[in-house]
C-alpha cells in the first residue's frame, strides 16, 4: 500500500491565496504563465502520492469567476505533429481534447494562440478546424529581435505586431501543451499592449517542478530533471535569488538563463513596476507546502526516475531519443544510488520471460514475460502464448486473483478465442493471431454475457488503475493502448517482441 505524501487541501488554500495575491499586487491584471499539465498531471501524482491529477482544474474552478483562459499551441509542433507521450495523441489533438475536458469541469477557454505562425499547412488547417467550431484563434508572429535586441523586442515591430487579445477578467490564465508553446511571448505581448493603453498588468509564472522550496538533489526535483532530459533541462540553486536575498531557491536552467532578458524587458514594458530581483520571485508555486510526508514522495521520485529510464532506453532503441538522454538518466540514477532493479516488478518480469524460454519449442518465436504490482503489494506475471500476448495474460492473471477466482478456471470462453483468430489469420490476413489486450477485453466483455465468473472478473479492471507494471519487450499498439486506458504505470526493457521490422 502506498503511502500519501501530499495534501490536497492544504495546497489548493496556499496556491490560491498565492496567485490572488499576485494578482492584486498588479492592480487586478496579471497574464499568470501556466505551465506543466492543467488536467491528468500523472507525473505529479507519481512523485506526489497522494496528488491529484486534477487538483490544477479545482484550482481553475476556484479562481474561474475572476479568471479567462488563453490556449497557446506552437505551429511547428502542429506542423511536425508532436506527441505527448502520456496519451499517445499529438499537440494538436491534445490542444482539443483540453478545450473539451475544460468544458467538462464549466469552463470555457477565451481563446487559442497559434505562435511562431508562418502560414505552415498543418497549422492553417487547425485553425480553420477552430474556427469553424466557433473558437476565437489568433496567430503570432516569431518576436523580431528576440531575444538579445529589447527595443526591437519592445516596439510597434516586435509585440506591437501580434493582434491583441481582448480579455475581460483581472487573472488571464495562459497555458499550452508543452514547453516552447509560446505563452511567455503571449504574455509578455499583452504587457506590452496593456502599458500602452495605460492599463499597469503584470506578469507571474506558475510551474509545479521544480519545487523551488527543497533541496536542490531532493529526489523530487531529480525526477524533474529526469523527465525533462531529453530537452536538456537542469536544475540549479537561483543565483539571482541568493544574491538578491541570501536565500536558497531552486530553479531550472531555462528560467535563469533567461531571466536577465526577460527582467529588461519587464523594465522596459513597466519601467518602476517591474520588481521581480529572480526567476523564483517570479513564481507563485507553492506545491513544496503540499508535502506531508518527505520520505514518502522521496521513494515515489526514485520510482518515476527509473520509469523514465525504461521509457528513453525504448525510445531510443526505436529512434526517437538519443544516448544522451539515455546517459543523463543513468547518471541521475547513480546520483542517487537506485538501479533498474529497484523498480519491483521488473525481476519478476524477466523471470516470467526466462522460465517460458525454458520451456518454449524449438522455433516458437521469442517469449516475453510481464508482471504487475497490486496495490496490496502482491505480484503477479504473465507470459505470452499461442493464444495471446504477454499483456493479455498479466491483466487476466490479476483480475483474477483480484476477484478470487482459481487459476485453472478460463475466462474466456475457447469459441470466442478461436472465433477472433479466426477473423485476423483467414479474414484480416494478420500475421500472428494470438490475441494483444484490447482485444483480450473485448472478448472479455463478450464471456461476460454469458459468464457470471468473467463478469466478476472484469468489474476488478478498475482496481488495476495506478498499479505498476514491467514487461520484458516494447509492447505494441494494441497493448500499450490497453494499458494506458486501463491506467497502469507501465516500463518495459528495450527489447522487440518479434524480428519483423513492421508491426500491424
Amino acid at each position: 500500500m502506498k503511502k500519501t505524501g501530499f495534501d490536497n487541501e492544504k495546497y489548493l488554500k496556499e496556491q490560491t491565496q498565492a496567485i490572488l495575491e499576485r494578482v492584486a499586487k498588479f492592480n487586478n491584471k496579471l497574464y499568470l504563465e501556466f505551465g506543466g499539465k492543467i488536467l491528468f498531471d500523472y507525473h505529479a501524482s507519481r512523485v506526489l502520492p497522494g496528488f491529484d491529477p486534477n487538483v490544477k482544474m479545482r484550482l481553475f474552478q476556484k479562481l474561474k469567476d475572476k479568471a479567462d483562459i488563453v490556449l497557446c499551441i506552437y505551429a511547428g509542433d502542429i506542423e511536425r505533429r508532436k506527441v505527448r507521450a502520456d496519451f499517445g495523441i499529438t499537440y494538436d489533438v491534445d490542444a482539443l481534447k483540453l478545450i473539451d475536458d475544460l468544458r467538462g469541469w464549466g469552463i470555457e477557454i477565451l481563446a487559442v494562440v497559434i505562435t511562431r505562425f508562418a502560414n505552415q499547412p498543418a497549422a492553417k488547417i487547425f485553425k480553420n478546424k477552430l474556427e469553424r467550431r466557433g473558437i476565437k484563434v489568433y496567430t503570432h508572429k516569431f518576436t523580431k529581435g528576440y531575444p538579445t535586441d529589447v527595443n526591437l523586442i519592445v516596439s510597434d515591430e516586435g509585440y506591437g505586431e501580434n493582434e491583441y487579445i481582448k480579455t475581460r477578467n483581472p487573472l488571464v490564465i495562459v497555458t499550452g501543451p508543452g514547453p516552447g508553446s509560446g505563452k511567455l511571448a503571449t504574455c509578455l505581448s499583452q504587457l506590452y499592449h496593456d502599458h500602452k493603453k495605460g492599463i499597469r498588468s503584470g506578469y507571474a509564472k506558475f510551474e509545479t517542478f521544480p519545487i523551488w522550496s527543497i533541496p536542490l538533489k531532493h529526489p523530487v526535483n531529480v525526477a524533474y530533471e529526469a523527465a525533462t532530459a531529453d530537452i536538456k533541462d537542469f536544475n540549479l540553486i537561483d543565483p539571482f535569488h541568493l544574491e538578491a536575498y541570501n536565500k536558497t531557491a531552486i530553479n531550472y536552467n531555462r528560467d535563469v538563463e533567461i531571466f536577465p532578458v526577460i527582467k529588461r524587458i519587464l523594465e522596459k514594458i513597466m519601467g518602476s513596476d517591474a520588481v521581480y530581483q529572480s526567476p523564483t520571485d517570479m513564481g507563485v508555486n507553492r506545491a513544496g507546502f503540499g508535502i506531508i510526508d518527505d520520505e514518502a514522495v522521496k521513494e515515489a521520485s526514485r520510482q518515476e526516475i527509473i520509469r523514465r529510464f525504461f521509457r528513453y532506453a525504448c525510445e531510443y532503441a526505436i529512434g526517437f531519443a538519443d544516448k544522451e538522454t539515455v546517459s543523463r538518466v543513468e547518471l541521475l540514477m547513480e546520483e542517487l544510488d537506485i538501479k533498474p532493479e529497484d523498480r519491483k516488478v521488473v525481476t519478476p518480469a524477466r523471470k516470467a520471460a526466462e522460465d517460458g524460454s525454458k520451456k518454449k519449442k524449438a522455433g516458437s518465436g521469442i517469449f516475453c514475460g510481464a508482471a504487475m504490482e497490486l496495490k496490496d503489494g502482491s505480484i503477479v506475471t504473465g507470459k505470452n502464448s499461442d493464444l495471446m500476448h504477454a499483456a493479455s495474460s498479466l491483466v487476466l492473471n490479476a483480475i483474477k486473483k483480484l476477484a478470487d477466482i482459481p487459476d485453472k478456471i478460463h475466462l474466456l470462453s475457447p469459441n470466442i478465442i478461436g472465433s477472433i483468430g479466426n477473423l485476423k489469420e483467414n479474414i484480416l490476413a494478420s500475421k500472428g493471431v494470438s490475441l494483444d489486450l484490447e482485444e483480450t477485453l473485448i472478448a472479455l466483455s463478450i464471456s461476460a454475457a454469458t459468464n457470471p465468473t468473467a463478469q466478476e472478473a472484469m468489474e476488478k479492471l478498475k482496481e488495476l488503475q495506478c498499479c505498476e507494471a514491467h514487461m520484458t519487450h516494447m509492447p505494441p499498439p494494441g497493448d500499450e493502448a490497453g494499458l494506458r486506458r486501463l491506467g497502469i504505470n507501465l516500463t518495459s526493457d528495450p527489447n522487440f517482441a518479434t524480428k519483423s521490422l513492421f508491426e500491424f
